[in-house]
């Protein structure tokens, strides 16, 4: 296939952090033994780093997947896992995206990134914001960022942290000064919820460690995807861009820009399939309300390969031969009459 052109397979489309639960995918790692190997293997890649087994945290339930130093990491294992049980069953994607942490497995299932590589990369992510001091947090907003600005306007330690759908954004950035927003908000009639995080991600609180990861990224070779890489830092398709230092440290900074990617690639690759990986659905109810006629053609359809921990091989097997009857048919379909 020649770089970056796009493949007749699903996209696949990678969670992002807020996804992970203990005990996620229990029940794939002790029904599936390909899947557990490839968790394994994941997890191996990133002890290195992290010192720790998140293959072991995941099948303990251990509530630590909830601390970022060890979240990215597990749902980066989760990810690699998953696409790499459906690329050796016979499903590869012909495009990615990823949402945030999820854009490291993209790398990897597109072929920009090796296993050691995005081991390394996601798990000195971790490390180094999980060092960052506390105090940050962020805010989901039911509306589109016009409903925020003038409120950032008067808080300059807030700013956008996700863009995630015409009606859903993230803002980022100092706690006490989120609430103050969320306040306004709640008197405008506006909803909005504080999430679960530890740390102001894709905010200006990440810069102290940006220098840092710079350096350390800058030691792994950067990498083109040899599908249609949709990034989520830039709102586009990635075309010929490197994956390097400075593109991982601005995807550390920058807010997640999911809904223009997403709304480009469904434009541009009108797939039958996107298929979302990561430990439960999230990505699907974004896209989901993304989806028309005019933006994706009628027959898209946005199916999540893990529907809760107790999803397992079954579940799975009837995902893949889903996924292979559709290719099967549109390889027929391609011959000549």
């Amino acid at each position: 296939m020649p770089d970056n052109e796009a493949g007749s397979g699903p996209v696949f489309a990678f969670t992002g952090q807020g996804s992970q639960y203990p005990g996620m995918t229990a029940g794939l790692r002790e029904r599936h033994p390909r899947y557990r190997y490839f968790l394994d293997e994941a997890s191996e890649a990133l002890a290195a780093y992290t010192g720790v087994s998140v293959a072991r945290l995941i099948a303990d339930a251990d509530p630590r997947v909830h601390e970022t130093g060890f979240t990215q990491p597990s749902v980066f294992a989760v990810e690699y896992a998953l696409a790499a049980t459906l690329a050796e069953q016979g499903v590869r994607p012909g495009a990615v995206i990823g949402h945030s942490i999820g854009e490291f497995a993209a790398a990897v299932s597109g072929g920009a990134l090796g296993l050691p590589e995005a081991a390394l990369l996601v798990a000195r992510r971790g490390a180094l914001m999980q060092r960052l001091p506390a105090g940050g947090g962020m805010l989901a907003v039911g509306g589109p960022p016009e409903t925020c600005g003038d409120l950032l306007a008067a808080e300059p330690a807030v700013g956008f942290g996700a863009f995630n759908g015409p009606d859903a954004t993230v803002l980022s950035g100092d706690g006490e000064a989120l609430d103050r927003i969320a306040a306004r908000l709640t008197a405008r009639g506006v909803r909005s919820t504080r999430l679960r995080v530890s740390h102001a991600f894709h905010s200006e609180l990440m810069r102290p460690m940006l220098d840092e990861y710079r350096r350390e990224a800058a030691t792994v070779s950067a990498g083109r995807a040899l599908v249609p890489f949709y990034s989520t830092v830039r709102g586009r398709l990635l075309g010929d861009e490197p994956l390097d230092a400075d593109y991982w440290a601005e995807h550390v900074r920058s807010p997640v820009r999911f809904t223009e990617a997403a709304q480009q690639l469904l434009a541009h690759v009108r797939p039958e399939f996107v298929v979302e990986l990561g430990p439960k659905p999230v990505l699907c109810k974004l896209i989901d309300r993304m989806l028309s006629p005019t933006a994706s053609g009628p027959g898209t359809v946005c199916l999540a390969a893990v529907r809760g921990e107790r999803t397992g091989s079954a579940e799975l097997a009837e995902l893949v031969e889903r996924l292979r009857g559709a290719a099967a048919h549109a390889r027929v379909g391609a011959l000549p009459g």
